[in-house]
């Protein structure tokens, strides 16, 4: 059955291409894709699929009903990929390039809004091989802004179906390869600000002021220390100061020094546990030196938790695909942040990557996601269009049996 679906996306490759590079060309941000939104249904209006939207993005749901005659419990399951772009420019000289200025699909959500399409495509095709339904989920803001989040607030997924799969594409990774693993996937991410408050002076009399520098960076390198010494490395945690902020001139002290970075764990234990010792570790260094630091943390994406009857399934989907398609289980997860966990949390199943890049290149020397000429070899585009869709006909089948 696997092999069949392979051969059915195939069919409609030229229209998951199509849909693919027009997004592309016209990529959007945040919660608000009304283009993308609009190509989406265009794209599938021939189709009979219900649609659903909220009022807090620009998220579609749609719905599809199996034909066949049920056999004891109706399932449903979830499909879903998302849609908004990067602030970013693009540099991959395609004739598809983005004619949004500061604005590039370079995490791939055009793609992920094709394959997905191409499901619905296939799976609307064989309605009569299966009976309950299909949730295809085309979600918004997955860069930061917490779509999925807002769509389940807005009840666009009530009630909630029994599984829900997800694909992410990989432009460094092996073309064809499917790769997933049991637990956590990817890491909850947090954005975090310390102001560290003194009192400036004069560059030559430090004595007679409270200097901040001196207490940033100590923090700076006891975080580092933290990390290593009250967290396991069995269940990771990365904390980064990625930005430092003060000063004005050569010659004069500031008054205050800003530090910014992200928290990155693998289990909401560990996530609570670093936040508490954060905020204690720079409050009580300023303190030390007589100065006081304010700690303010923006909780950003859960853990990215897949189910094992999930990724169970999914290899047995993906196994069955045959050429070019094959499975990996990954070894450790992937410290990327994922708003998929919000799904996740509340309904089991699973995330996986697929490999896109061209089969006679060195996936090592393609440039990864998020680069400016990050590129895709689209002739894999129906192979996660066919993971998508035997995982739902799948499960809809027998469940997770």
């Amino acid at each position: 059955m696997h092999a069949a679906i392979l051969e059915e996306a195939r069919g409609f490759a030229d229209r998951i291409v199509a849909l693919r590079r027009a997004i592309h060309a016209e990529p959007e941000l945040g919660l608000s894709n009304p283009r993308t939104r609009d190509k989406v249904r265009e794209a599938l209006s021939h189709l009979p699929i219900e649609w659903r939207e909220g009022p807090s993005t620009t998220g579609l749901v749609g719905r599809l009903t199996g034909t066949a005659r049920a056999e004891g419990e109706t399932r449903r399951v979830l499909l879903r990929g998302d849609t908004d772009a990067l602030p970013m420019a693009e540099e991959t000289g395609l004739a598809f390039a983005s004619t949004v200025p500061g604005t590039m699909h370079a995490c791939g959500h055009d793609t992920h809004v094709a394959m997905l399409a191409g499901a619905a495509e296939v799976l609307a095709a064989s309605r009569d091989r299966f009976a309950g339904e299909v949730l295809f989920m085309f979600q918004p803001g997955e860069e930061g802004w917490h779509g999925a989040r807002y769509m389940l607030d807005d009840g666009l997924i009530d009630p909630l179906p029994g599984a829900a799969f997800a694909l992410h594409i990989m432009p460094d990774q092996p073309h064809g390869l499917i790769a997933g693993r049991v637990g956590p996937l990817m890491a909850s991410a947090d954005r975090f600000e310390i102001v560290v408050s003194g009192q400036g002076g004069h560059a030559s009399m430090p004595h007679q002021a409270l200097d901040p520098m001196p207490v940033a960076c100590e923090i700076v390198t006891a975080i580092q220390a933290m990390v290593t010494r009250r967290f396991p490395v069995s269940d990771p945690v990365v904390v980064t100061v990625s930005e430092i902020h003060a000063g004005t001139a050569h010659n004069v002290i500031p008054d205050t020094a800003i530090l910014r970075g992200t928290m990155r764990t693998l289990s909401g234990g560990n996530r609570m546990a670093l936040h508490e010792a954060f905020v204690r570790l720079a409050s009580g260094i300023a303190t030390a030196h007589g100065l006081a630091a304010k700690v303010s943390i923006h909780e950003g994406f859960p853990v990215t938790v897949c189910d094992p009857r999930a990724v169970d399934l999914g290899e047995a989907v993906a196994s069955g695909l045959g050429a070019p398609a094959r499975f990996h289980r990954l070894s450790h997860p992937i410290m990327g942040a994922e708003d998929f966990a919000y799904i996740l949390e509340k309904v089991p199943g699973a995330m996986f990557f697929l490999g896109v890049a061209p089969s006679e290149a060195d996936p090592a020397s393609c440039c990864g996601i998020h680069s400016p000429r990050m590129m895709v070899d689209e002739s894999v585009l129906p192979v996660g269009t066919a993971l998508l869709a035997g995982c739902a006909e799948r499960f809809l089948g027998h469940g997770f049996a």
